[in-house]
């Protein structure tokens, strides 16, 4: 059916009165007041992400590599969870997602790997201010195991979050241990994609019905072919009733493996008929029934 000339007025006026005093009008699963929409210029909502220089601020360490920046976890902790919930990071790193709940007012848990980086992500979240007086831990675990999601599951209100962050290895790009469970370890990335597949059965059950997902991806070159690495990982999400809500794009700034060698580069793809990766994805899914 059309919308009637009436219909479209009052939805132009509703658009148009943000600073009018009403009631609060909550966005889905987030603390967003929709009747003062306006005032969220801050809030990203277009697919494609131009974040800029990462956030220095509070206590966040650039210091390891594949640490995403701040302003990714920040973002999906506004829009998709409210002040009181909880985040899972599956694959903690530094700890940039339990820095972001502290300061946001989200309890938060996270597993990570390998057990020194574990320690000193402990050191950074313990260090951020915590205003909101929330809960964060951080569990030196493998995300894969059924033990880690029982652990997870004790930590948990009602044994579920309300949102699910996944940051995984970009397959063999940097190795970040000598484990063998280590997912930037994995022999093939048939292999890398079969463990990765693992993470996200053992943590779908901790996330609440109609939540979200996000994964943060990206793709790489081997054997001189691109690997499509982002749309493979999404596919092993939507094979486990997840539905595809956005695949956004965010701007690589600096790339410590590339850090002083932009012509070295240029040079490489110009002559090898490549081109150079200054994007990742960013993608969400909300979880589905079964």
């Amino acid at each position: 059916m059309g919308t009637s000339h009436s219909q479209e007025t009052d939805l132009c006026t509703d658009l148009d009165s943000g600073s009018d005093v009403r009631p609060p009008k909550p966005a889905p699963f987030s603390d967003i007041d929709l009747n003062q929409w306006r005032s969220y210029s801050e809030i990203i909502t277009d697919s494609l992400w131009l974040l800029g220089a990462r956030d220095s601020s509070s206590v966040h360490s650039a210091e390891y590599w594949g640490n995403f920046v701040p302003q990714i976890p920040h973002q999906a902790i506004r829009r998709f969870t409210k002040q009181g919930e909880t985040v899972i990071d599956g694959f903690l790193g530094l700890g940039t997602t339990l820095i972001e709940c502290k300061r946001l007012g989200r309890h938060g848990v996270g597993v990570e790997l390998v057990r020194e980086v574990a320690e000193r992500a402990k050191d950074f979240v313990c260090q951020a201010d915590n205003p909101y007086k929330v809960i964060t831990e951080v569990l030196t675990a493998d995300s894969r195991e059924p033990s880690t999601a029982e652990q997870l599951k004790q930590l948990l209100p009602d044994g579920k979050a309300e949102l699910l962050i996944l940051h995984p290895p970009y397959h063999d790009i940097i190795k970040f241990s000598e484990l063998t469970q280590d997912l930037s370890n994995m022999s093939s990335e048939e292999e890398f994609l079969r463990e990765f597949g693992r993470v996200v059965d053992n943590l779908r059950p901790l996330l609440r019905k109609n939540r979200y997902l996000v994964l943060v991806i990206g793709d790489y070159y081997s054997a001189g072919k691109w690997c499509p690495l982002g749309f493979h990982t999404m596919e092993e999400v939507l094979k486990r009733d997840f539905r595809l809500k956005s695949i956004c794009i965010k701007d690589i700034q600096s790339n410590r493996g590339k850090r002083n060698q932009e012509n070295l580069w240029r040079y490489r793809a110009l002559r090898h008929g490549f081109y150079i990766f200054k994007h990742e994805y960013i993608m969400f899914f909300q979880k589905g029934d079964r």
